[in-house]
């Protein structure tokens, strides 16, 4: 099996991350396409990851994901310390209304759209990407619930709320229902100029203040934008379904461009952040690496990180047979940091979340 790494994205990843915001992948990137503004939003990314400084909820932390033996770039994340930093963070929240008319026994509930700044401050995930041929592996789990082991380690510099936004339903063209329906007839642009506008991001306060303050009747909306709400384009589905496995609620809140779902929780009762804990490691004996001697079964798996802020490091290691300790082989030990006396934490992982298409063999490296 291909070892793969999360990190913090560096200045000579620059090149690499280029060609990755124009690969085929999954996920909706932030990513930049042109080199300089990259290399501003590694740089961005460095200071938030390296400074001394109290947190301000400014920060932005890119992460990577590399494959260690070959050390090309497969994936890409983010977080925002703090959604709507510089300004509010509008999304749309479901309500319903009731009606009643006793004098004619009728009684109405009816679906409303009403905008809100409710997450305005909350740490926010951002950019999930990853080379699509690495969908069915272990490497997206490791970078979408890598990033939840950071917030973990450094509570202190994040919001106790966490939330994410999937891209909502549109087609090649531009064409999307929900904004056709609703964002264009008060702005006279088509979606794709909109996402342009805002960067990828959710709208600048003055874009959401220009939209109605009153709520939206979703039952005088045409059929084709009724139907899109909270519906996912397809490219969101795996970050979106890890999300949800994760605890976070994808019902409440919608997109202000797209209608999709922004999904939303309390850190503390995400899987990872509740099954993070700090475990004994040691070296393996020369030759043998983590699991070398599993049997054909699936490994159970193990999220493991170094816990740090500047050199944070995150793999997935089979865990080892209870009672024992992790033993880590020479490449898990450059790539964690780890020293004799350091300490690792590891999440324990749901078996059939980590599909594992060619078991090893018995006395086999696993990781060959």
């Amino acid at each position: 099996m291909t070892r793969w790494l999360l990190r913090a994205a560096r200045p000579e990843d620059v090149d690499a991350l280029a060609a990755l915001a124009q690969a085929r992948a999954i996920g909706i990137s932030s990513l930049a396409t042109e080199r300089a503004a990259l290399a501003e939003q590694i740089a961005q990314s460095q200071a938030a990851f390296t400074s001394d400084d109290d947190a301000s909820g400014e920060e932005r932390y890119l992460f990577v994901l590399q494959e260690l033996r070959s050390g090309r770039l497969a994936g890409t994340a983010g977080i925002a310390a703090a959604a709507g930093f510089n300004d509010r963070f509008y999304s749309y929240r479901n309500e319903f209304i009731v009606q009643t008319a006793p004098a004619l026994g009728a009684r109405n509930r009816i679906h409303t759209l009403h905008l809100c700044h409710d997450l305005t401050g909350v740490t926010l995930l951002t950019g999930f990407h990853i080379d699509a041929a690495l969908a069915d592996t272990p490497a997206p789990q490791l970078l979408s619930r890598g990033r939840l082991a950071f917030i973990a380690a450094q509570a202190e510099r994040f919001s106790d709320r966490i939330a994410a936004e999937n891209p909502g339903l549109a087609d090649e063209s531009g064409r999307c229902p929900f904004w056709d329906a609703v964002g264009q007839r008060f702005f006279g642009m088509g979606y794709p100029e909109a996402e342009r506008l805002t960067g990828g991001f959710s709208p600048k306060g003055w874009i959401a203040e220009l939209m109605p303050q009153g709520p939206i009747y979703v039952p005088l909306l045409p059929e084709e934008a009724q139907w899109s709400l909270g519906q996912l384009h397809p490219v969101g589905d795996l970050p979106f379904s890890m999300l949800l496995d994760e605890g976070l609620d994808g019902d409440t809140y919608l997109n202000l461009f797209d209608g999709g779902p922004t999904a939303e929780g309390r850190v503390a009762t995400l899987k990872t952040v509740r099954r993070r804990r700090a475990v004994a490691a040691e070296a393996a004996p020369a030759g043998r690496g983590p699991g070398a001697a599993a049997s054909a079964a699936p490994p159970a798996w193990w999220l493991v990180d170094n816990g740090r802020r500047d050199g944070f490091a995150a793999m997935l290691l089979p865990a080892p047979a209870p009672g024992q300790a992790l033993a880590l082989d020479a490449g898990a030990i450059s790539a964690l940091g780890w020293a004799p006396g350091h300490r690792l934490w590891a999440a324990p992982l749901d078996a059939p979340a980590m599909p594992h298409a060619n078991p090893p063999q018995p006395g086999a490296d696993p990781w060959e």
